[in-house]
This record gives structure tokens, C-alpha cells and sequence, in this order.
């Protein structure tokens, strides 16, 4: 079949993220044309509550909860989804997941990277620093890794290493499966919220504009400073560095100034530190927008109204927009 062929031409990749959490699991379902540069359309959302008892931080107590909540949050998806061939990712909670970039000049010998550009031999450096950031024996972790190429804000090309338990993997991935739902990938909660964030910013911020985007999870905030779509300096709170949450969030910035503050997550967990989106606004003397599915929802069937504006929902859309871009 050529690809002038007018079927072909309207054809599209359909994607799932499924983040499961203590409250309940969610799924964002989006579709991109096969052939062409079409926008991300956003296809379905749904939620399904999960008992409190179900997960005990990143461990499933009760697989038989979760995986009749996987069920249902997949049995209404409409015709045209249901039919596709979805390529599925499932978020992993950050607290669960080691997150590590190293020099690529400090992690290997030079012998590592040949001539074509490829980093033949490099798995048993990665492990190894894989094994020493996480104190765990390199059999009990699921590693992956990317290579990412210098830019103008990166001087020398870097590794990024992530780790979990392979238990909390394979926990996952047998959920699904009885389910009968075949994962693609599983990714993590913070960076698949990042993902969603800078897809928004891309349509609503200038280009060129510096920004920061904060993921408020369970464990705490995320936080990272861009520039030109680039990761300038990133944070984490609670930490020992930092006094309170407005310290955190001025080192972030440091001298520079952000013009605009995406925030997604679980929002309502800012009281927990008597904090509000007014607060962070001012602390970074920018804008806070917070993120929403919304402006992509364009399709012919309703959505839950309160899950497009739901900011918690950008870990699901960052794992679908994995797989509409993979």
C-alpha cells in the first residue's frame, strides 16, 4: 500500500497511559496521524477508584483490586479506540524510581563509543553506577538508559540511568497482563508529568522562553528549570539543602528569570505545606498555569469534565505521548 493511498493518509497511531496510584487508576488515550505532522489528539480519559488498602506505596498489596480497576477504566473506551492497536505504558511512582545523569566521559573509557556513534559495550558501566546510586545488587534492578547528545546548554554528552526494584516492574507488568493489557513500556510518574508539561508548553508559551515546570507528587514536588526545551537545573522537596519549599524554588530559578510556571500533580497536597499556586507565582515572579488536558480534547464523544481539567492527569497523557511518539 502506497502512501498516497487516501486510507492510509487518515490513519492513526493510537497510545495509553495508565497511572496507578493510591487513589485510583487513570487512563488518557491520545491519536496521532500515521502519515503527516498532525497535532496529538486527545481520544479518551477515564478513572477508576482504588481501595485504600490496595497499594502500600509502590507496592501492590491487592493485585486482584488492581487489576479489576484496570479493567474498568478500559471497558468504556469507544469504537475507535477499543479497535486500534494501542501501545500501552504504565507510570511507575518516582519514589520507587532512581533517576541518575552522568558524564559520558566519567561513566566509560572512550572505547565504549565507536566510530558510528554508537555506545557498543557501555551496559556494564551503566549497571555498575546503576548498582552504586541505588545500593541494590544490579540482578534485583530493571535499568534503563539514554544517551543524550551535547547541546549549547549541555557541554559534554550525558547519560541518563534509570532504576527500579525489578520487583515493583514485574508487579506491574503481571497486573496488566491478566488484565489483558500489554505493556510497552513503564515509565516514571515525575519525568512522564514532565513529558505532558513541556508538550503544553510547546503551544502556549513563546518559543525560546525560559520556564518551570512542577510535578507535586506523593512524596513531594519535582521541579525543573528549561530553556529552549533543554532540563537546566532541576529539584526535589523536601531535601536537606533546602529550608522550605520558597528556598527550593528560588535555587531553581537561581539568578535567571522564568517567564511562565507550568504545575501538574496533585495539586490539593500544596496545603499539606500551606502552600497555593499564588505562592509559587510569587516566589518565581511568574505565571502559574496549571496543566490540562482540554485543549486537545476535539473529538465527537463527551469526556469527564473534571478530568480534562484535572492537573493530575498529566502523568497518563506524558505516557500516551511516549507511545504516539515511539
Amino acid at each position: 500500500m502506497g502512501f498516497g493511498n487516501p486510507v492510509l493518509l487518515g490513519a492513526r497511531r493510537y497510545a495509553a497511559g495508565v497511572d496507578l496510584g493510591a487513589r485510583g487508576v487513570s487512563l488518557v488515550v491520545l491519536s496521532q496521524r500515521i502519515v503527516g505532522a498532525g497535532p496529538v489528539r486527545l481520544e479518551w480519559l477515564a478513572s477508576a477508584p482504588l481501595a485504600r488498602e490496595a497499594m502500600a506505596g509502590a507496592e501492590i498489596v491487592d493485585r486482584a483490586a488492581v487489576v479489576e480497576a484496570l479493567r474498568n477504566v478500559f471497558s468504556e473506551l469507544p469504537r475507535a479506540c477499543a479497535a486500534a492497536s494501542l501501545r500501552c505504558a504504565l507510570a511507575l511512582p518516582a519514589s520507587a524510581t532512581l533517576v541518575a545523569t552522568v558524564p559520558l566521559a566519567r561513566l566509560a573509557p572512550a572505547g565504549s563509543v565507536d566510530d558510528s556513534g554508537l555506545h557498543a559495550g557501555l551496559e556494564p558501566f551503566v549497571l555498575a553506577e546503576a548498582e552504586r546510586v541505588a545500593g541494590v545488587e544490579r540482578g534485583e534492578l530493571a535499568v534503563d538508559w539514554n544517551v543524550l547528545p551535547a547541546t549549547p546548554h549541555a557541554a559534554e554528552t550525558q547519560v541518563t540511568i534509570a532504576a527500579t526494584a525489578r520487583q515493583h516492574l514485574e508487579a506491574r507488568i503481571e497486573c496488566a497482563a491478566m488484565a489483558g493489557i500489554t505493556l510497552c513500556a513503564v515509565d516514571d510518574e515525575a519525568h512522564a508529568a514532565l513529558r505532558a508539561m513541556r508538550h503544553a508548553a510547546a503551544y502556549e508559551l513563546p518559543p525560546l522562553e525560559p520556564w518551570v515546570a512542577l510535578w507535586v507528587g506523593p512524596e513531594g514536588v519535582h521541579g525543573w528549570y528549561l530553556v529552549d526545551d533543554s532540563v537546566i537545573r532541576q529539584m526535589r522537596f523536601p531535601a536537606l539543602e533546602h529550608a522550605d519549599l520558597v528556598e527550593a524554588l528560588r535555587d531553581l530559578v537561581g539568578a535567571d528569570q522564568a517567564g511562565c510556571v507550568q504545575i501538574s500533580g496533585e495539586l490539593a497536597m500544596l496545603r499539606g505545606v500551606d502552600f497555593s499556586l499564588a505562592d509559587i507565582g510569587e516566589a518565581l515572579g511568574a505565571p502559574v498555569l496549571p496543566f490540562e488536558c482540554g485543549p486537545l480534547a476535539d473529538v465527537g464523544w463527551p469526556l469527564a469534565a473534571t478530568l480534562v481539567h484535572d492537573p493530575a492527569c498529566a502523568v497518563a497523557f506524558g505516557l500516551a505521548l511516549r507511545g504516539v511518539g515511539e
